[in-house]
């Protein structure tokens, strides 16, 4: 079996780029509910504990890893045929089954599998090999000694991976960092402030099981919360204005209610005025004591 004739919605790593494809697109549709369908059969499907994201784990581990000894090399794809026949094949073929199912129904693109994937020939003879290590003696030994051979030099070969600071991620959330900004500069002003900024990548950065993320994106919350209530204080000791100091418990109420834990978009966006106000409170306490 060639490449030209591969099953890729059999692939598990095609199927999951066509995904991302597929959200990136939406994005720049302008299209959230669209991407917000895609991600949701993402986390559905390639979650902890499917057979699916064993599967998915071992696919990458052998599209990402690089050494430089080949024994080392040879001993990965030992441990990796014999993990991958612990996955248990008819748990996956039914598992992938439901995900096409799925993608056929809920996003119903007729060009989706169509969507062109980076590397299809590495992933799609990484495939056949872990498909070939699960037929045993059924196996076609020619292929399956060609294909070995194929991942064992693919190994060895340096993958040049961006830096994690500065490109944590691939274009689609770059993209997205690009589009909340002007979307947020459109309604609410031409630019954001560094609190803004930084709020809004590490929501771009974010993944659905990245713990990590949520916790640094809940220390942001926590900053701007107190940054604006801090602010707040410093506005009503030095404004004399009582028209505008009546409008203080009021503001305060609104900063004070709004949750540090819960990392949604509408309470992102809340975030996001609270430190846009904050701005603009102390500005108007400088002007004040300027004045």
């Amino acid at each position: 079996m060639g490449t030209k004739n591969h099953n890729k919605k059999r692939n598990v790593g095609i199927i999951f780029e066509q995904l991302l494809v597929h959200v990136s697109k939406a994005l720049v549709e302008g299209n959230n509910a669209k991407a917000d369908t895609c991600l949701k059969v993402i986390k559905n499907h390639f979650k902890p504990g499917t057979e699916l994201y064993r599967e998915f784990r071992l696919f990458n581990a052998l599209v990402k890893t690089t050494v430089s000894n080949p024994s080392v090399a040879t001993q990965i794809l030992v441990e990796a045929s014999n993990a991958a026949n612990d996955i248990d094949r008819q748990v996956l073929r039914h598992q992938k089954a439901m995900l096409i199912k799925e993608i056929n129904h809920t996003l119903n693109e007729s060009d989706f599998y169509s969507k062109r994937v980076k590397n299809y020939r590495h992933y799609a003879t990484i495939q056949t090999l872990l498909d070939d290590w699960r037929r045993g003696p059924r196996a076609d030994i020619t292929r399956l000694a060609e294909y070995t051979d194929k991942v064992h030099k693919w190994l060895l070969i340096e993958k040049i991976e961006p830096e994690i600071e500065k490109e944590r991620s691939a274009n689609v959330n770059r993209l997205t960092v690009r589009i909340m900004r002007e979307k947020f500069n459109k309604k609410y002003g031409r630019y954001l402030n560094s609190e803004q900024a930084t709020l809004i990548k590490e929501i771009a950065f974010q993944s659905s099981a990245d713990s990590i993320a949520n916790d640094t994106i809940r220390e942001l919350l926590i900053k701007i919360k107190k940054n604006a209530i801090n602010a707040l204080e410093e506005f009503k000791n030095k404004n004399e204005n009582n028209i505008l100091k009546q409008k203080v418990p009021v503001v305060n109420q609104l900063i004070e209610s709004s949750s540090i834990t819960e990392v949604s978009d509408e309470n992102i966006s809340k975030f996001l005025l609270i430190s846009k106000l904050k701005d603009e409170l102390m500005e108007g306490s400088n002007e004040k004591v300027n004045n």
